[in-house]
């Protein structure tokens, strides 16, 4: 790039250079990195489009660029991701939120009233995206944040500061397959556990192998280990009627079904829902009684 190029140039060429090697939305990826290193929002970056930035800027630029040509995803490089309508921090501690699990938002206020005092728990909360959001968009709710991993936990807790929740959430280190929570206590469960395959993970792409943590991401016995673990640990806490929502990988639908199926599992009425792409996404059942 040349250094005494426009902001408009720099863009340009890192828009040239993604294209090239292979950059997922070459354009969008250089100007989310413009505005981060220019200091700019995207409408300033239009405005402004023929200023020259400081040789310290560009070089920060570039810098942002080669991070993201070897694979880094671009949220990690921000340090933030929405999911919701609300900004989320995020670091290689933690997965990247997806588009596909506010799914499960959308099913809990089908369900609850947006004044519901409910009581939630999120089982593998990494960032925070489900609990966070299901605390800010039931403004009386409750929640429990649980994930193994204490990384994690920290940044979800500070993502819950951010968003004005966190007097409304306990956080706990712990494995939700091997947790004992009060019976009967809980209206919704929530969880996006492992569930990649081995095999799936081989194939996964570069920037989520390298950069993405592997712990919560794959799950052994066919990707289902995860979820066959939290079954019995959402069932003792759910009151009966109580809702249970579980992120899945789109060809286990059939084999989570049977599972939350299964006699003595203690739900019911278990059903598939679908994603935006129209793939199965979302185990959703009811607890027995």
């Amino acid at each position: 790039m040349d250094a005494s190029g426009t902001i408009q140039g720099a863009i340009l060429q890192a828009v040239q250079r993604f294209a090239t090697t292979g950059v997922d939305s070459p354009r969008l990826s250089a100007e989310l990195l413009a505005g981060k290193a220019f200091g700019l929002s995207r409408l300033e970056l239009v405005l402004r489009h023929d200023e020259i930035p400081t040789p310290e800027r560009l070089d920060e630029f570039l810098d942002l660029v080669r991070r993201r040509e070897a694979g880094e995803p671009a949220a990690y490089i921000l340090g933030e991701r929405e999911f919701y309508g609300l900004p989320f921090r995020v670091t290689p501690d933690v997965l990247i939120p997806r588009p596909e699990t506010e799914g499960i938002v959308d099913e809990a206020l089908r369900v609850f009233a947006k004044d519901s005092a409910l009581h939630f728990a999120d089982f593998g909360t990494g960032s925070g995206a489900l609990a966070v959001t299901l605390a800010h968009e039931f403004p009386a709710a409750r929640g429990l944040a649980v994930d193994i991993s204490p990384a994690a936990l920290g940044i979800a807790r500070a993502n819950a500061e951010t968003s004005g929740v966190v007097q409304r959430i306990d956080f706990l280190e712990a494995d939700f397959t091997a947790l004992d929570l009060a019976p009967a206590s809980l209206d919704l469960v929530v969880a996006n556990p492992p569930y990649v395959t081995g095999e799936e993970y081989a194939d996964l792409p570069h920037e989520v192998r390298a950069f993405e943590p592997m712990l919560a991401l794959v799950s052994p016995d066919e990707g289902l280990a995860h979820i066959r673990g939290l079954l019995p640990t959402a069932a003792r806490a759910l009151r009966p009627g109580g809702l249970f929502l579980c992120e899945l990988g789109c060809g286990q639908g059939p084999a989570a079904l049977a599972l939350a199926d299964a006699d003595g599992s203690g739900f019911g009425g278990a059903v598939v829902l679908k994603d935006y792409a129209g793939l199965d996404r979302i185990l959703r059942a009811l607890r027995n009684g």
